[in-house]
């Protein structure tokens, strides 16, 4: 099985700025958890737990979607989550790790690259708009 997870990274220049050192290193982490997901079937996803715990990887796939949404969609852009966390009953937080065992790879993979299409274009535009130091769009307290 393959999956379309991109795995690639590209390195930026060493004296490239500190954004797009920021920019690479996230990337740089998503490229390696896809990497070590990387086509693996719906046994692997969701079968196998790690040890003293009932997490398996396909719940890690789309906890780390709902991540990548939460942040970009709440936290950077002051919106909604997008689906399909706004129609979940209850915590999308619980939700994520115990549905996962109903979702197949192909929809997990997808889910969480559809996550990351989203979040790249919003980090760029947002940096690009007001640099790092701007805040959030979320108020906490």
């Amino acid at each position: 099985m393959t999956s379309p997870l991109d795995t690639t990274i590209h390195e930026p220049d060493f004296a490239a700025s500190e954004i797009k050192h920021l920019l690479f290193s996230l990337d740089r982490a998503r490229a390696t958890f896809a990497w070590k997901v990387d086509g693996l079937s719906a046994d692997d996803l969701h079968r196998r737990s790690v040890p003293t715990t009932t997490m398996t990887l396909g719940g890690l796939l789309k906890h780390l979607a709902l991540c990548e949404d939460r942040f970009t969609s709440e936290y950077l852009l002051g919106e909604p989550y997008p689906e399909p966390w706004a129609s979940v009953d209850g915590s999308p937080w619980e939700w994520g790790w115990t549905s996962s065992l109903d979702d197949s790879a192909d929809d997990l993979y997808g889910l969480w690259s559809a996550a990351v299409e989203r979040a790249r274009p919003a980090w760029r535009g947002a940096i690009g708009d007001g640099g790092l130091d701007q805040p959030t769009k979320v108020v906490f307290g």
